[in-house]
């Protein structure tokens, strides 16, 4: 990611999932801290704190309890203060309506986790590469 981008956040309640995320950005050399909350009303309450710095891109799970990625999203994209960050849905999910909402919403992208580590890390990279490269609002 961009050195001007500092912290990825990441929304996902598998510890399995979070830790393959973390071990994918290792191995692609991406040096931006990784801030992991499990659910989306714990991202929300981590990005409406004023004392903690918003991330360039959250990575947002769909499926996951309490508040999910949907509800998640909702919320996000109608608060001015936050709307801007780009969201890229990672999941299981291949449900037709999940990925219609999640575009209706505003997200930046949507990437069906993979099952084979080697494209997880290929779908990382994918998006590394694109943020890297684009220009973010500050």
């Amino acid at each position: 990611m961009k050195n001007t981008c500092k912290a990825i956040m990441l929304v996902e309640d598998d510890e399995v999932d979070a830790m393959t995320v973390r071990r994918a950005l290792k191995e692609l050399h991406v040096a931006n801290p990784l801030v992991r909350v499990e659910n989306g009303e714990e991202a929300l309450g981590a990005l409406r704190d004023p004392a903690q710095a918003k991330p360039c891109i959250i990575l947002l799970d769909l499926n996951m309890p309490v508040m999910g990625g949907i509800e998640f999203l909702q919320a996000v994209k109608h608060d001015a203060a936050l709307k801007r960050i780009p969201v890229v849905v990672l999941t299981t999910s291949d449900e037709q309506q999940d990925k219609l909402a999640s575009f209706d919403l505003g997200v930046a992208g949507y990437i069906r986790k993979p099952v084979d580590y080697a494209q997880f890390v290929e779908a990382v990279r994918s998006v590394n590469a694109y943020w890297t490269l684009s220009e973010l609002p500050q």
